[in-house]
């Protein structure tokens, strides 16, 4: 089984503390990769397109990319965490995100994205866990995950693990291990379920792909598509 790890911060604070009590059942029979933002990718968007409309490794930024996106495909389950700043998750993560544009469904998505799992793990001081989830949360359902798992915390006065009220710890505690325990016993050998909201998107995206490709068979994402054979009636849920 293989785990990637993609952490919207640097810090090793509440969210990191919980997602080592998430990975406990996980150490001793997965590979885990594991990246840090923005150490690991520390360059913003800039907005050129470049990956959309020439390619991903045409990005001024591949190196980075290309070294998180080879794990991302091989993974088994994607974790991803981030504190919520400003009721949004990170800039780093957002960054990362941004720079992962071309897999979007309106464009080339990865057959194997439809397959896979994932985790997010957020947490904030009051409002703001839920919405900082949405932010990752919209991009993996967009790349064609479908089984997403949200873990939300919410702090109350303190943001220090070791500041936290007994309770709250116990509280934080008993629900990761609750999740790492339910989604350490699921077999990975077989794909996750493809949920109907994420074979609209795809129809949709067919249709207007099939007409962009009809209008213009070099286009670089029609062409993706009709080499997929996702114009004609291979779907990328049943490889």
């Amino acid at each position: 089984m293989k785990i990637i790890i993609i952490n919207g911060t640097e810090k090793h604070g509440v969210t990191n503390r919980l997602k080592e009590m998430f990975l406990e059942p996980f150490r001793e029979k997965a590979e885990i990769t594991e990246f840090y933002l923005p150490k690991d990718c520390p360059s913003f968007c800039r907005g050129c397109i470049s990956c959309v409309m020439r390619g991903e490794h045409t990005c001024k930024d591949a190196e980075y990319i290309r070294k998180i996106a080879e794990p991302l495909m091989a993974a088994d389950l994607i974790v991803m965490t981030s504190p919520a700043y400003v009721m949004h998750a990170t800039g780093a993560m957002k960054a990362l995100l941004d720079h992962f544009a071309y897999l979007w469904m309106p464009h080339r998505p990865a057959p194997e994205m439809f397959s896979k799992r994932a985790v997010i793990i957020t947490q904030c001081l009051g409002a703001g866990a839920n919405s900082a989830a949405k932010d990752i949360k919209h991009s993996l359902s967009w790349w064609g995950v479908s089984d997403i798992t949200v873990f939300t915390g919410k702090l109350m006065g303190e943001i220090v693990w070791e500041k936290l009220s007994e309770q709250k710890r116990l509280e934080f505690t008993k629900r990761i291990h609750r999740l790492s325990k339910k989604l350490s016993g699921v077999d990975y050998d077989k794909s996750s379920r493809v949920r109907v909201s994420t074979k609209i998107k795809f129809f949709f995206c067919r249709m207007m792909q099939k007409s962009l490709h009809k209008n213009d068979p070099e286009y670089f994402d029609g062409k993706y598509w009709a080499e997929q054979g996702w114009l004609g009636k291979v779907r990328p849920w049943k490889i």
